[in-house]
């Protein structure tokens, strides 16, 4: 397992980790027209019909992750006096979408690390989530088909209360939103697409000629400039792709990436079951990984792997048959439940006695059994993907627009807002330094930071992927071996915990 994992890395680290004033005022371009402006603090006789926004900061897409870089910039001294131009297609933005705690429950969901969480209380948005549906978790257990491989983790091996938290994506969206809405921060939304982007000056023409040179000199040279879906431009000092996997700011801007796709797909759903969960489970399948993750009151969601076609089939029959072959999967399906008389494992590992978890004395549970599908059954191909490089001149990369991960640890929201987290920083620390915030050199720091992290995760989460895609008797006893491992030995099974929540590298491969 440790040479598989090494391998990984190795591979991963092949994609090359790399070792003044600001931008504001009004550019008059002829014919331009009026965005649309959602900030209510922002004064009206800068919008004049005639004139485009420059803006310090233009955040390319509006989701989790860049409403999160948002929140963080509103939270800090150093970054809260910004201009900030949010472009994004999505009329959640409009902030129109009321969320009620009674509402049916939304099968796209996020699993939230300590590390998050403690971000977005930083930042005041953490408040506005606890205010709607969520669910703290303070146990995980974790399984394979064979009933050989076994773990189980409790907050109290790391004297936490919580492991993590599970929340609707809509909930998280919506709390960075109003967080933000209830600040003075200077926003403008653009509820549109981007076409183009213009990084270089000898295409800065569009700037009127009788501007004094000094004026258009500064326009040309400071800012990058966005042309929008309804035909105008804004320009800004700094612009971050947050748009996802799919980032047409990583395709303008000339980012390269590494990657594939799995031939694999998620079916994602929730589900309801008589009792409240407070667990996360995740079992492992031949075909894939399924999770159970609670959601709160008595729903949780699932998030099933498996192939194209057992992924289409199983969105298509009924809900009965789909509930019995989940409750399958979760139980005596594919293979028989996990013993603690397997192979004296527990006695291998009782040099640790002295030192032992609360987890390791716990028995194998059964995960709650469903009764009723509580939402729509929703299908999504799996991938991985990563930008050879997260940043350069006037252009940065965060989220799923630099990284797409496997979601079998459900890790890859955690790592955007981690970028997010970082990006801020490093900008007021540019700002307290006098940095033009757009400079490579600045930008590269945020890189050196996170792409080693992400890399490593990215790393780990593919080795298990690989891990679980063979079926061979003796390989299967080395990866029990390894869950036992992870199961009996405390300051193992410790710093596992810690580098799931987000509160520590992996010294193990770092």
């Amino acid at each position: 397992m440790n040479r598989l994992v090494k391998r990984s890395v190795s591979n991963f680290f092949a994609l090359k980790i790399p070792s003044k004033s600001l931008c504001t005022g009004v550019v008059k371009v002829p014919g331009s027209n009026v965005a649309e402006i959602l900030n209510e603090n922002e004064k009206k006789e800068n919008t004049t019909s005639n004139s485009i926004q420059q803006y310090d900061i233009a955040i390319v897409g509006g989701g989790m992750v860049g409403m999160a870089l948002a929140s963080f910039l509103a939270s800090m001294p150093m970054t809260k006096q910004l201009s900030v131009a949010i472009i994004d297609s999505n009329p959640a933005l409009s902030g129109s979408m009321s969320i009620k705690k009674e509402d049916p429950p939304d099968p796209r969901v996020s699993t939230v690390t300590p590390a998050t969480i403690s971000f977005m209380k930083d930042a005041g948005a953490w408040k506005y989530v606890e205010q709607n549906r969520h669910a703290y978790f303070d146990k995980m257990q974790v399984w394979d088909y064979t009933g050989l491989g076994y773990a189980r983790y409790n907050a109290r091996d790391v004297n936490k209360d919580f492991l993590g938290c599970v929340a609707e994506n809509k909930v998280l969206h919506s709390a960075l939103l109003s967080c933000i809405q209830d600040s003075d921060f200077k926003r403008t939304i653009y509820p549109l697409r981007l076409n183009s982007m213009t990084l270089n000056r000898s295409s800065m023409s569009v700037v009127e000629e009788n501007m004094s040179s000094r004026e258009s000199s500064s326009a040309q040279g400071q800012c990058a400039r966005l042309q929008l879906s309804d035909g105008n431009s804004i320009y800004a000092k700094l612009v971050v792709g947050a748009d996802g996997g799919k980032s047409r700011v990583r395709e303008l801007a000339g980012f390269k990436t590494t990657g594939w796709n799995y031939s694999q797909n998620a079916i994602i759903c929730t589900v309801e079951h008589p009792s409240e969960n407070r667990c996360a489970w995740q079992r492992f399948l031949p075909t894939g990984p399924i999770a159970l993750l609670p959601i709160g009151d008595k729903f949780s969601n699932i998030v099933w792997t498996m192939s194209p076609t057992e992924s289409n089939q199983r969105k298509s029959i009924t809900e009965e048959e789909f509930l019995k072959d989940v409750n399958s999967a979760l139980d005596y399906g594919y293979g028989p439940h996990p013993t603690s008389s397997l192979s004296g494992t527990r006695d291998l590992f009782s040099w640790f006695q002295m030192d032992s978890t609360v987890s390791a004395n716990e028995s194998f549970e059964v995960p709650p059994k469903i009764t009723k599908l509580a939402s729509e059954r929703m299908v999504f191909p799996l991938s991985l993907r990563h930008a050879n490089s997260y940043a350069s001149k006037r252009v940065v990369l965060i989220g799923d627009a630099a990284h797409t991960v496997h979601p079998l640890a459900g890790q890859g929201v955690n790592l955007g807002f981690g970028d997010a987290y970082s990006l801020s920083r490093i900008i007021a620390e540019g700002i307290a330094l006098g940095t033009d915030i757009g400079e490579v050199n600045l930008l590269k720091k945020y890189e050196a930071e996170r792409k080693p992290a992400n890399i490593s995760m990215m790393a780990i989460l593919e080795s298990f992927q690989k891990a679980y895609s063979v079926d061979f008797g003796p390989f299967n006893i080395l990866r029990a071996a390894a869950f036992h491992g992870a199961n009996y030995i405390p300051p193992l099974k410790r710093t596992i915990i810690s580098y799931a929540s987000g509160e520590q590298n992996f010294p193990v491969f770092l």
